[in-house]
């Protein structure tokens, strides 16, 4: 029951966290940004790394409520506060999230949770795998060069929730994978479209140790810097509308209702005779 309550927490902070940026990153994190379809499962490591995502890793914290059952039986319910060590990449023109990766960790708890959230659209079954690269395999993956499968040690994540902002997935983070990821260049992400193609999602880790070993930032801070970037990124969808009715409005034929009107005087037509 309290792992249920635990888990379903988590989500919610996840969630909560799902279309948001850290406020450090504003600026970074709003430019575009796009993932690329995989033709192989190391192949396509090295193309999608390739496109260098700004890190904007943040540790996120709020209380949780947790249900437990006390000596006599009874449902007892307490705050505990649980906190992600997130990163999540946006695409700048529409918001959207493209990947986010998170640790979870709650309050008397010694176990911790590797998070993953993907967008909408992605095969369930398979669940989603993941690497994480050393510094050297993430610079060589950013150069384009092949990466040795074997020399990488998957991590297997099965899906958990579905939100209107995509897919999350979760197994244990064990002390190894934490290790891992305290030395590694990057956390490559790999999940099965509807189509059965594999799409590489890239995070780097560069900032995750200060982000994990500092205090969680300020959520009030952080609410504003997100509602800044929801600004920029829907001031920017509409520039983009304005432009594109503008355009379709220049190729209207001129006899078309709602054209744009003219300047340009009618043509003459015969001859002008001299009185």
């Amino acid at each position: 029951m309290a792992n249920a309550v635990l888990r379903a927490g988590g989500m919610a902070l996840a969630s909560a966290v799902a279309i948001a940026v850290a406020f450090a990153a504003v600026p970074a994190m709003a430019q575009a940004a796009d993932t690329k379809k995989a033709p192989a499962a190391a192949a396509p490591a090295a193309k999608t790394a390739a496109a260098k995502p700004q890190s904007a890793w943040v540790k996120l914290c709020e209380k949780a409520p947790v249900a437990s059952k006390g000596p006599d039986g009874k449902e007892v319910k307490t705050e505990k506060s649980l906190c992600l060590t997130h990163h999540e990449r946006l695409d700048g023109n529409t918001g959207m999230v493209l990947v986010s990766a998170a640790i979870r960790t709650v309050e008397g708890s010694d176990k911790k949770s590797l998070m993953v959230m993907v967008p909408l659209g992605m095969a369930i079954p398979p669940g989603i795998r993941a690497a994480v690269y050393t510094k050297d395999q993430w610079a060589a993956a950013s150069k384009g060069d092949k990466i040795d499968e074997k020399a990488l040690k998957p991590i297997e994540l099965r899906y958990a929730l579905c939100h209107p902002a995509g897919c999350t997935a979760e197994t244990e983070a064990t002390p190894e994978i934490l290790d891992q990821m305290s030395k590694g260049g990057g956390l490559m992400i790999l999940a099965m479209n509807a189509a059965a193609q594999p799409i590489g999602f890239p995070v780097p880790l560069e900032g995750y140790n200060e982000a994990a070993a500092g205090p969680p930032v300020d959520n009030k801070k952080y609410a504003e810097a997100r509602s800044q970037l929801m600004a920029q990124i829907r001031q920017r969808q509409q520039q983009m509308a304005d432009k594109w009715k503008a355009d379709e409005m220049k190729n209207l034929p001129l006899d078309a209702p709602g054209a744009p009107p003219t300047t340009q005087a009618p043509a003459t037509t015969g001859s002008t005779k001299k009185k």
